[in-house]
Order: C-alpha cells, then sequence, then structure tokens
C-alpha cells in the first residue's frame, strides 16, 4: 500500500492528468507484484466500463448541448425573465429560475454555466448588474445542476455504490431548490444595495413567453414523469431526452439544426470521452486496491477512532471541500466515494444523505479557486477576468454553504421527497 500511495503522489505531483496518474501507478504496482497478471489492467477498465446505467451519462450531457444549439435555453431565460423580471434584480432571480429548469435536462454543471454566460451574462450587463456580479451569479447557478436530477454527479454515485438513482435523483430537487433560494437571498440584498432596475410586468409577455418555451418546460416534465412513473430507467430517460431534443431540433430549425448537428455530438463525445476514461482508469486503481484490502483496513482504522456518524462527516465534509480545490467533482466522486462509502456504511449512514451532502460539496467546489470549472467556464464566455468572477461567485457560495449545513443537520430534506414519490416497487 506504502508503494502505491507513494507512486500515486510522485505522479500526482508532477502535474500529470489525473487519469493517468490513477493508471499509472496502477500499472507500475501490477508489475512490481509478481502474484498479479499485467493483463488484469485492460480487464478491470474496460469491465467498470460496461454498467449499462453508465449510457446515463453521455445521453444526458447530449441533450443538453442539443438544447443549447435548438435554442430553448434562451426562450427558458425570456420566460424565466416575463415572470419574475418586473421585480427589482429580477433578472438576476429569472437567471437562477432558468438554471434550475435547465439543471432539470442537463446534469452538467460546467456546460450549463458556460450556456448561461453566454446567452444571460449579456442581458444582466444591460440591466446594468456590475460585470462582476453578473458574472458571479452565472458561475454560481450553473451548479444548481450538480444537484437538480438528472445530476451527472448523483448517477456516478448512484453506479459506484449501487444506490437506486431514481430516489438520489428525487432526494437532490428538494437541496437544489434550496440552493437556489439562497442564491436569491443574496440577489435581494445586492438588489437594495446596488439599486438594479426592474422591468414591466405584462400578463401578454408571460403569456408569449409561455408559449415559445413550452417545448423547453415539457422536456424536464418528460424526463421527471417517466421515471417517477416507472416508465423510463435513467438510462432510457437520457435517450428519451436526446430523441425529443433531435425531432424539436429537425422539425424548427431544420437544414440549420442538422448542419450543425455534427459538432455538437463532437463536443458531446469529447466530453463523455474525458469522463469515461477516468472512469476506466479509476476500474483499475479500485482493481489494485480490493487486490491489497484496502478497505478491511480502513474499516478497522476508522473503527478505532471511535467516530460518530455525524463527527465521521464532520471530518469527511472539509477534507472534500478541500479536494474541491484541486480536482473537478466528477474525479473527486469517483476516485473517494469507493473508499469512504464502506466506512459510512458500517457507521450507518444513510447513503441517500450522503450522496446529496457529496453532491452539495461538488457543488460549492466548482466555484472554489484554483481550479474552480465554472469560473474558468463563465470566465471564458463572457471574458470577465477570472478574479472578478471569483469575487462575484464567493457571496454565493457562502449561502450554498449554509445548505451543506442545513441538510447535514437535517437530512430530511433529501429523504422526504423520495419517500413520498417513490414506492418500494420503485426503490
Amino acid at each position: 500500500m506504502s508503494l502505491l500511495a507513494s507512486l500515486f503522489t510522485v505522479l500526482l505531483v508532477v502535474g500529470l492528468p489525473l487519469g493517468i496518474v490513477l493508471a499509472g501507478a496502477s500499472l507500475i504496482f501490477i508489475f512490481a507484484d509478481p502474484m498479479l497478471a499485467p493483463g488484469a489492467v485492460f480487464q478491470a477498465f474496460f469491465n467498470f466500463l460496461t454498467k449499462y446505467t453508465l449510457m446515463a451519462v453521455p445521453f444526458f450531457i447530449f441533450a443538453g448541448f442539443l438544447m443549447e444549439q435548438t435554442g430553448l435555453i434562451a426562450r427558458l431565460f425570456r420566460f424565466a425573465d416575463a415572470l419574475i423580471g418586473w421585480v427589482p434584480g429580477g433578472f438576476g432571480f429569472a437567471t437562477l429560475i432558468a438554471a434550475v429548469i435547465f439543471g432539470a435536462i442537463s446534469g452538467s454543471s460546467t456546460a450549463m454555466a458556460a450556456a448561461m454566460g453566454v446567452i444571460a451574462y449579456p442581458e444582466l450587463r444591460k440591466r446594468s448588474y456590475p460585470a462582476w456580479l453578473a458574472a458571479g451569479l452565472v458561475a454560481s447557478g450553473g451548479g444548481i445542476a450538480i444537484l437538480i436530477p438528472p445530476s451527472i454527479i448523483l448517477i456516478l454515485f448512484g453506479i459506484l455504490t449501487e444506490t437506486s438513482i431514481v430516489t438520489l435523483f428525487f432526494a437532490g430537487v428538494v437541496p437544489g431548490i434550496l440552493l437556489a433560494i439562497s442564491d436569491a437571498i443574496v440577489l435581494v440584498f445586492f438588489a437594495w444595495y446596488l439599486k438594479l432596475p426592474s422591468g414591466d410586468f405584462s400578463w401578454r409577455a408571460i403569456g408569449s413567453a409561455t408559449v415559445a418555451a413550452w417545448p423547453a418546460l415539457l422536456m424536464p416534465v418528460v424526463i421527471l414523469g417517466g421515471l417517477y412513473g416507472g416508465l423510463f430507467t435513467p438510462t432510457e430517460a437520457g435517450a428519451a431526452a436526446c430523441g425529443y431534443a433531435l425531432i424539436y431540433g429537425v422539425l424548427v430549425k431544420r437544414g440549420a439544426f442538422l448542419r450543425d448537428l455534427m459538432a455538437v455530438t463532437v463536443r458531446s463525445m469529447n466530453l463523455t470521452s474525458v469522463i469515461f476514461f477516468l472512469l476506466g482508469c479509476v476500474g483499475v486503481f479500485q482493481f489494485v486496491l480490493a487486490n491489497q484490502g484496502w478497505a478491511q483496513h480502513l474499516a478497522q482504522w476508522v473503527s478505532g477512532l471511535n467516530l460518530s456518524p455525524f463527527e465521521f462527516l464532520l471530518i469527511l465534509l472539509p477534507i472534500l471541500l478541500f479536494l474541491s480545490m484541486f480536482l473537478s467533482g466528477i474525479a473527486i466522486v469517483v476516485l473517494t466515494v469507493p473508499v469512504y462509502f464502506s466506512v459510512a456504511m458500517n457507521l450507518g449512514i444513510d447513503p441517500v444523505v450522503l450522496a446529496i451532502l457529496t453532491a452539495l460539496a461538488m457543488e460549492m467546489g466548482v466555484v472554489i479557486p484554483p481550479v474552480g470549472l465554472n469560473l474558468f467556464a463563465v470566465a471564458g464566455t463572457t471574458r470577465v477576468p477570472l478574479h472578478e468572477v471569483t469575487k462575484g461567485a464567493m457571496p454565493f457560495l457562502f449561502t450554498d454553504g449554509w445548505v451543506l449545513v442545513l441538510v447535514l443537520f437535517f437530512p430530511v430534506l433529501a429523504l422526504w421527497l423520495p419517500s413520498v414519490l417513490i414506492t418500494p416497487v420503485f426503490k
């Protein structure tokens, strides 16, 4: 174990990508151990990727990119603006509403932040929002996709731990809405302090925006309704979302949509390939760890500390937040969940609550420098300096932390909706 840990540390310090670090350290260790066959590397890599549920990840990523290409995301923003843009700072609230709805279509936080940077940021600037506040709001709002189903983070957690993904999806709804509300509270303060303008209320504008946005509003109903009704598995729901977006694009944009379809597909494949390569490398790393009995050693060590479940979580969450300063949320989940999950189960921690707390920590991580992927995504799309985006995101990060604390002390916030909506048959 000490050799594997040393190899992992050296390769990571050198600056290699995490997937290369995991696979490289494992491969060197396998060659050094005569009891392990080198051919097991390929078997472990591909065995980890053969899980059927994992196909939900590329489907939902592709659906999100298709929604952006068809213009449905822009219609969501216009709908949200008509709905609440008439209050002071209303377009900021509209941005959060659109983030929640778009989060129910695509589980990619960074993709949503980039899309919102293109669509919402210019409108926020037109309405006198300072550049730092507009960019920070977009970066933080993008993180809501990590909690609102279908969430890629929750899909991966469910696959890694064999926890019901449908249950995790519904468990993320209330905390996700709380994130939007906490961000809205920050906006209320800034709307008063900066005297942000408001638009005009119009029933006609609401009606026309609703008509224009109904295809986008219907998509989350199809996805979540199919999951709740037992019509779809998560993978089938992702496929249905892709089919819905493809049919809409062909019917509405026709030739223009078909011409851009290949570019959208390539973007989706690029992101998917990065995630799948990382997952395969984690499979290799887990194979080596399992052969060294890491789970038993870790469980024995934690048991010797005599920690209560609450004390364990108080130690785990700061570690996850610290790791998010250097690694992406997906990397942290696939690397750490297999390590701490068995320990948490031995302590009697509910796996659903553990998943939501992990996702909340990852949601905060997307705006924690120096890695903060949403910070870079928004800075790249808006041309706002990175330090300004970070400045704008910090107030929202603070209130998001309070949502994490609320779920930690009141786990019913995560458990209530699944207990109401999901019957034992579907659990």
